[in-house]
């Protein structure tokens, strides 16, 4: 049966919160687009001319705008936390970690996950007295988190620091900026926006809603739940928040968690295309119901400005966030599951991203991009 949180959420819901770190971009360059045209610097006038032949008046330098010292390539990383806020001592976990890599133009990016229990060397973290070892992603945030004297107050920007190093050195990206994020609010964003349009690409039931939004009951003895089951048809379907919420949290479908990840970048493009496409930023008062709703579910976790960074992003089209499905497969002997690997084509994405020919990878993978 799904765990949940001390706040009443069950846990998947913190793996799925981390898509909104890349939607809260677009919005904060909405505001900032806002900001910048309504409160922009304006010249005040110069000193009233006394002669016939005045001295002429320097030409103020113009302000550069926000992100104009941003360039390529950059790389974010943003992580979904599991945290039992009322639980005390409880350690965040990394439930979802999802990487977007915007190359040296700013114009177009690709959005890739790892799984959250992809097997990887964790470094020695002096910090919180890790020691270092072999073990699944998730725990790098959990062992990074603890802070020595005071095991009932872990630090989950400590925890990202080693989390953060864990996949840089997994993936051979220098990382420029990130986001630790936790649920507050994602369906009500999606709501504010008045749904989404999706393209449910496979049939998909759920495992723990009804038709009319509710929660299914536990069934007896823990095995599972009991009743009538929402089912996400294939096609294209307009979702509200809870629908939108619930069809991106299944994995015990055709692919699994790969199959899971798939639809939450789905959904992370879809919500981009919405917000981009509506131009927000000529109606101040659904900006305002847009960051109102993302409460506070972006802890920024470092690098750039988030307004400096939006702005320079502000040019990035939800056409051009290619989604990228990184394959793998189990490890372990027999019925011993000891976690995930990426596959050689899979894991080969990774340096071809570092070295700029991620269209040349792409184009002798194509089953490496995500449709729809």
């Amino acid at each position: 049966m799904t765990q949940e949180t001390g706040t009443g959420r069950p846990r998947w819901v913190w793996g799925l919160a981390a898509l909104v770190g890349v939607v809260l971009v677009a919005v904060v360059a909405l505001v900032v687009t806002r900001q910048v045209r309504d409160d922009g610097p304006r010249r005040t006038a110069g000193p009233v001319a006394t002669t016939a032949s005045p001295t002429p008046t320097p030409t103020p330098s113009p302000t550069p705008p926000p992100g104009a010292a941003i360039t390529g390539p950059l790389n974010l990383l943003l992580v979904g936390v599991d945290t039992r806020v009322s639980v005390p001592g409880w350690e965040p976990h990394g439930d979802a970690v999802l990487i977007l890599h915007v190359p040296a133009g700013l114009d177009r990016a690709y959005l890739f996950s790892l799984p959250r229990d992809l097997v990887v060397d964790i470094p020695a973290f002096p910090k919180s007295g890790y020691r270092g070892g072999r073990t699944k992603l998730t725990h790098a945030m959990s062992y990074g988190s603890r802070v020595p004297g005071k095991p009932k107050n872990p630090s989950a920007a400590q925890g990202y620091e080693l989390l953060r190093s864990t996949v840089a050195g997994y993936t051979g990206l220098r990382f420029d900026a990130g986001a630790v994020i936790t649920f507050n609010g994602f369906d009500r964003l999606v709501d504010s926006l008045g749904g989404v349009d999706l393209y449910v690409d496979q049939r998909v039931p759920s495992l723990h809603r009804r038709p009319d939004g509710r929660y299914r009951d536990p069934a007896p003895g823990g095995g599972g739940y009991t009743g009538p089951q929402m089912v996400y048809e294939k096609g294209e379907r307009h979702l509200n928040g809870w629908q939108a919420l619930d069809y991106a949290r299944q994995r015990y479908i055709t692919g699994g968690d790969y199959a899971r990840q798939r639809h939450q970048q789905q959904l992370l493009r879809a919500l981009a295309a919405k917000i981009l496409g509506e131009n927000l930023a000529r109606e101040p008062e659904r900006v305002d119901q847009v960051v109102a709703a993302l409460g506070d579910t972006l802890v920024y976790a470092g690098g750039p400005r988030i307004v400096d960074l939006a702005y320079a992003l502000g040019g990035l089209s939800a056409d051009r966030i290619t989604l990228v499905g990184l394959p793998g497969d189990g490890v372990g002997k027999g019925s011993s599951y000891r976690g995930e690997q990426l596959t050689k084509v899979g894991k080969g994405f990774l340096p071809a991203l570092k070295a700029g020919r991620a269209e040349s990878y792409l184009d002798a993978h194509p089953e490496l991009r995500v449709k729809n």
